[in-house]
């Protein structure tokens, strides 16, 4: 019988689907996990977890621009991991890739918590699948900082990546389609940069390392044979992980 779990937390809010959705993964992987270990899936089965939600300011905008007038992300999300922190949370997940740009900062002023490393997590599900490169969907910021490219690469994985257009259809998918409630419209402009990697690259996975690209990118009919990585799903798994056995 498992002992008793952890109260764990997630950082949403960039977009609030993303992080709903997020909920939704977590719940899953916690209902795989007690059936993997023969044990009922019930609601007093699944741990304690606290989903904070908070207009967090773009996160892409403030990598790329150092203006006066563009809103650093790093309060806010001091402040959200403080508010799980005070609930008593044992482990964070934060439910947005680039904010994985400050992971450090969030994890220095809260030594008490394990803040889980998306890219890390990522890197290492696909280091045990075998595989040598990948196709990296990210945003303009993510790719800016390098974020998934020196981890993956310190895992023995070669990120391939689009071009400078492809990367803007990426983000027109991600503001004007997934954050407007355009499904369609950003399946369609998912489909498009995955088409030409997939031609040149073959089929190698596909991280689709942005937590909106998942809410889109399925439907696409480019992705209908790709193998498709989500590494908030990776994530999921490893929260829900921490929270039955981390004692």
């Amino acid at each position: 019988m498992l002992a008793p779990p952890q109260s764990v937390g997630i950082l949403g809010g960039m977009g609030p689907a993303a992080g709903a959705d997020f909920v939704r993964l977590f719940v899953e992987a916690c209902t795989s996990y007690l059936q993997s270990h023969g044990e009922e899936v019930r609601d007093q089965s699944f741990p304690e977890h606290w989903l904070v939600q908070m207009p967090i300011p773009d996160r892409t905008i403030a990598i790329q621009q150092s203006r006066a007038d563009v809103q650093d992300p790093a309060p806010h999300l001091l402040q959200g991991v403080g508010r799980l922190a005070a609930l008593g949370v044992r482990s964070v997940a934060v439910a947005c890739n680039t904010a994985h740009v400050w992971h450090g900062q969030m994890q220095a002023l809260f030594p008490q918590l394990s803040i889980l490393h998306i890219a890390e997590e990522t890197a290492r599900h696909l280091q045990q699948q075998g595989a040598q490169k990948a196709i990296l969907l990210a945003t303009e910021g993510t790719y800016r900082t390098g974020l998934y490219d020196q981890t993956l690469r310190a895992y023995g994985i070669a990120p391939l990546v689009p071009d400078e257009e492809g990367v803007a259809l990426l983000m027109q998918g991600i503001y004007e389609g997934v954050k407007r409630g355009d499904i369609d419209f950003a399946s369609r402009r998912f489909g498009e940069v995955l088409v030409p990697l997939l031609a040149r690259h073959g089929q190698v996975p596909v991280v689709m390392g942005c937590t909106e690209i998942p809410l889109a990118l399925p439907q696409a009919r480019a992705a209908q044979s790709a193998m498709l990585i989500d590494p908030s799903k990776i994530l999921a798994q490893e929260l829900a992980r921490r929270a039955y056995e981390m004692h």
